[in-house]
């Protein structure tokens, strides 16, 4: 095994052209020099260096094993610098875990801002639903977890997490276009009580968000078509297999073609959306950036 610090003599050596010269910008002994390019020779099994009335020159060999010198010890200047970094927070990973709106919503975002103001940070996405994210963050499986209240969610105040406030924002009525409330300003839900819905499954975040919105209403939807993606959702609305209700951001950009998108009547129901980490972890130095971008980057 060759030790990083004969490369280090070997290459002073290179540098100086004398052993006596290497050894007092190194802040050795000539002595100790010469002992470890003995033992580096040893070590690699060449001869190195010859000895000279000019000075030391390389041989073949230790012009080779200067060559790789070269590249291991720039290698270990930027672990070095990576690990001191890292001591001082401003280096390492952070693991995401975030529903698909809330990734093109704040994380790739954020993923932009730290990029540009602390580029040693480097973000992991996963895709989770809400439900699963904050266990995952529990479980130690991710560092953060972008999610939405729901019914039997842990709670703001529970102890093993940190909550951040991301944005909340209202679900929208897409109904078909051949729907008798198409032409509505306003669709009031009661009015689509006896409409066969579409929706995402039962566990999604979303999924409570629109049973408790239409109980409050005073009616249980009938869910006839079921998914987690929303632009399956729209499409079969479109197709008038029957009615939904979609937070607004994700209908961003999506083909309405058929459907008629209009805001509720009264109280929306809405999404609210939060970052969580574990409880104590929110002031770590790798941590609080990625929430401070978040928080910045997310809509008023």
């Amino acid at each position: 095994m060759i030790e990083a610090r004969r490369l280090h003599i070997l290459r002073a050596v290179a540098d100086h052209r004398t052993v006596t010269a290497a050894a007092a910008a190194l802040y050795l002994t000539p002595s100790a020099v010469s002992q470890q390019l003995t033992a580096l020779e040893q070590e690699t099994g060449h001869r190195l260096v010859e000895r000279g009335a000019k000075g030391v020159r390389l041989t073949p060999a230790g012009e080779i094993l200067l060559g790789h010198t070269n590249t291991v010890l720039a290698q270990l200047e930027r672990a070095e610098a990576e690990l001191a970094a890292y001591a001082a927070g401003d280096a390492g990973t952070v693991t995401v875990a975030a529903f698909a709106t809330g990734i093109a919503l704040v994380v790739a975002p954020a993923v932009d801002h730290l990029a540009r103001r602390a580029p040693g940070i480097r973000i992991r996405v996963q895709d989770a639903e809400g439900d699963a994210s904050l266990p995952m963050v529990l479980d130690r499986q991710v560092d953060v977890a972008v999610a939405v209240e729901y019914r039997g969610a842990p709670p703001a105040g529970d102890p093993r997490l940190a909550h951040v406030p991301l944005y909340a924002e209202p679900f929208d009525a897409v109904v078909p276009v051949s729907h008798r409330l198409s032409d509505a300003a306003e669709v009031p839900l009661a009015e689509l009580a006896k409409d066969p819905w579409i929706g995402p499954y039962p566990g999604n975040p979303c999924h409570d968000v629109v049973m408790l919105a239409c109980e409050n209403a005073g009616f249980q939807p009938s869910p006839e078509h079921y998914s987690d993606d929303f632009r399956a959702v729209v499409a079969l609305a479109a197709a008038g297999a029957g009615v939904a209700l979609v937070p607004r951001t994700a209908l961003r950009g999506m083909d309405l073609t058929g459907v008629e998108v209009r805001p509720v009547d009264g109280a929306a129901p809405t999404r609210r959306v939060f970052a969580a980490v574990r409880r104590g972890a929110e002031g770590h130095p790798l941590i609080s950036p990625v929430l401070d971008a978040l928080t910045t980057v997310a809509p008023r």
